[in-house]
């Protein structure tokens, strides 16, 4: 025996799917994604999130400084770099020819002091002694310092009140003072080791530098004069040391 269930019929609505009508009811319309409002002038192009905005030719256009006349200046007025640093090519070989001739130094050349000259020939002479087989350069430049400040104090006691040498001159003269002795370096590369030879020659260029060193020192600083010999006699003792360096 079977029971029967009663099942109520179902009605469709005319014209259509019957799911279709309530899901068009309940769509949502979508909204827009968030947009910052875009300001009507800005000064900065990237402010305004529009980059093809900011125009090319704001960045472009050649480098000039205006100058108080109201011109424009370029990099064609400016100063060559070694002129901008202090090293003048020419003087510096002004100064260094005036020390060829020991008994013409002209003294006029060597007012103005520099150390660019000085440093040329202490790497020269440095160099110099690396090819005869001595690494020196740290005790050539300890002499020329220690040689420069004694050369400065000597003399300055010596002259007294009217001596007006300033260490940096004495520097400078120390310094282009040292050709004789660079001459002497490259000559002994050909010279035997030890001998008379090797000897007079080595005291012929410290009489050479000697003599050249003593005459701008009178020549620059006021109250040399009455003490010549003993300014003489330093000047020897200081290019005598440089010149141990060549001979052992």
């Amino acid at each position: 025996m079977t029971k029967e269930f009663s099942v109520p019929p179902v009605v469709f609505p005319s014209g259509g799917n019957p799911t279709t009508a309530g899901n068009i009811n309940q769509r949502r319309v979508p909204t827009a994604p968030f947009q910052p409002n875009r300001p009507a002038s800005s000064a900065i192009p990237f402010m305004s999130f529009d980059i093809g905005s900011a125009t090319p030719a704001s960045y472009g256009g050649p480098i000039s400084t205006s100058t108080s006349a109201g011109g424009s200046a370029s990099f064609d007025d400016e100063e060559p770099l070694l002129d901008e640093l202090g090293i003048h090519p020419d003087q510096i070989w002004k100064k260094t020819k005036s020390i060829l001739n020991p008994f013409r130094v002209n003294p006029t050349v060597h007012k103005g002091s520099d150390l660019s000259g000085p440093i040329v020939l202490y790497l020269s002479f440095g160099l110099f002694q690396l090819l005869a087989g001595k690494l020196q350069f740290g005790v050539i430049l300890g002499w020329i310092v220690v040689s420069s400040i004694f050369l400065y104090v000597v003399f300055n006691m010596l002259a007294g009140r009217n001596g007006n040498l300033d260490l940096h001159t004495c520097t400078s003269v120390v310094g282009y003072c040292m050709l004789p002795v660079v001459i002497l370096a490259a000559f002994s590369l050909f010279l035997p080791q030890g001998g008379a030879i090797r000897f007079a020659v080595s005291a012929v260029f410290v009489l050479w530098a000697a003599r050249a060193s003593t005459n701008l020192m009178v020549s620059l600083a006021d109250g040399g004069e009455e003490h010549r010999g003993l300014i003489a006699y330093a000047c020897f003792l200081i290019y005598t040391l440089f010149s141990l360096l060549v001979i052992f």
